[in-house]
C-alpha cells in the first residue's frame, strides 16, 4: 500500500517514544498537534523530531479544533490521527478528519479505569492493569479497542512505579498493533457500555480518598494499599493526616528484601503541606514540593 498518512497528537515521554518508533518505520507525520505552554512537558522534543514540517502544519494548543485547524487536517487526507497522552477533549469534527479515525493510547485495560489516574485506581480498587490502543469517540475512553495487554501489579508497586511500567507497555501495544495499522486491516472490538470504571481528575482529591483518620480502625493491608495507590510523582496527590490543624503528606517506597531498588537506602516519607522542600529516597532536596 502507499505510505501511511498520519497526524501525530501528543505529549509526555511516552509520546516521544512512540514518535521515535513511528519515524523508525519510515512514517513521517503530515501534521503535529502539541499542547501550549505551560501545559506541555515534551512539546519541544516532539517538534525537534518533526523538523520536516512547516510551522503551518504544527497546531499548538486548541487550534486543532478551530475551523482553520480542522480544515487543515481534512486537507491532508489522513489515514489516522495518532493521539498519545494528548491532554485535550477532541470534538466530533476532529474525530472525523481522517479516513479510519482518531487513535488513542491509554494506560489502562479498558473498559476499566477510563479517565484519570489509572494506576492509582487500579491499586485502590483491585481492577485489572494494562494498556489499550483504541479509537476515540465522543465519550471518554469508550471507543472501539484495537489491541490491549494486561500487566501484573506487583506487591511493591506504587501508583508511580506502576504508571512507569504502564507507559512502557503502551509502547509495546502500539508496536504490536503497527502491522495492522499500516495495512489498514484491523478488527474493532466494541467496549460494553455498562462494564468497567471511570474516574474524573477531581475524584482523587476527595477527602475520603486521601485522608487518613488516625483514630479510625483499619488493617495494615488497607493502609498500605491506600499509601501505595496515592504515591505518585506529585506530593499533592499523596495521602495525608492532620494533627492540630496541620496537614502531613505521606508517600511510600517499598523495597523487596535482597533486591536493589534504585539505591533507595534512606527514605523520608512524611511532608508538611506547603513546605518549601521535600526529600526523595536519597534525601536529596526536591524543589517546591
Amino acid at each position: 500500500m502507499s505510505e501511511l498518512r498520519i497526524a501525530f497528537a501528543g505529549d509526555r515521554d511516552i509520546a516521544v517514544w512512540v514518535l521515535d518508533f513511528v519515524l523508525s518505520r519510515g512514517v513521517r507525520p503530515l501534521a503535529l498537534m502539541v499542547p501550549d505552554e505551560p501545559r506541555a512537558s515534551h512539546a519541544h522534543a516532539l517538534r525537534d523530531r518533526c523538523k520536516h514540517l512547516s510551522e503551518n502544519n504544527i497546531l499548538v494548543g486548541t487550534s486543532f479544533r478551530e475551523p482553520t485547524g480542522i480544515n487543515k487536517l481534512r486537507a491532508l487526507e489522513l489515514d489516522y490521527v495518532l493521539g498519545i497522552h494528548f491532554p485535550y477533549l477532541v470534538p466530533k469534527e476532529v474525530l472525523a478528519v481522517s479516513k479510519h479515525g482518531f487513535l488513542n493510547l491509554h494506560p489502562a485495560y479498558l473498559p476499566f479505569n477510563r479517565g484519570w489516574h489509572t494506576s492509582t485506581w487500579t491499586i485502590l480498587q483491585g481492577t485489572p492493569a494494562g494498556a489499550t490502543l483504541h479509537f476515540m469517540d465522543t465519550g471518554v475512553d469508550t471507543g472501539d479497542v484495537i489491541h490491549q495487554k494486561l500487566l501484573h501489579v506487583a506487591e511493591d508497586d506504587t501508583a508511580d512505579t506502576l504508571y512507569k511500567r504502564l507507559k512502557k507497555l503502551e509502547l509495546e501495544v502500539l508496536q504490536e498493533a503497527w502491522p495492522q495499522l499500516t495495512a489498514c486491516n484491523f478488527i474493532r472490538i466494541p467496549q460494553k457500555s455498562n462494564d468497567g470504571t471511570y474516574h474524573k481528575r477531581k475524584d482523587l482529591f476527595q477527602g475520603q480518598v486521601q485522608r487518613i483518620n488516625l483514630d479510625e480502625p483499619t488493617t495494615a493491608r488497607q493502609l498500605i494499599t491506600s499509601l501505595r495507590a496515592l504515591t505518585t510523582d506529585r506530593i499533592d496527590e499523596a495521602a495525608y493526616f492532620e494533627v492540630d490543624g496541620e496537614r502531613f503528606r505521606v508517600q511510600l517506597v517499598i523495597a523487596t528484601e535482597g533486591r536493589d531498588r534504585e539505591g533507595c537506602s534512606e527514605l523520608t516519607v512524611i511532608h508538611r503541606d506547603n513546605a518549601a522542600s521535600a526529600y526523595n529516597c536519597k534525601n536529596e532536596v526536591q524543589p517546591g514540593s
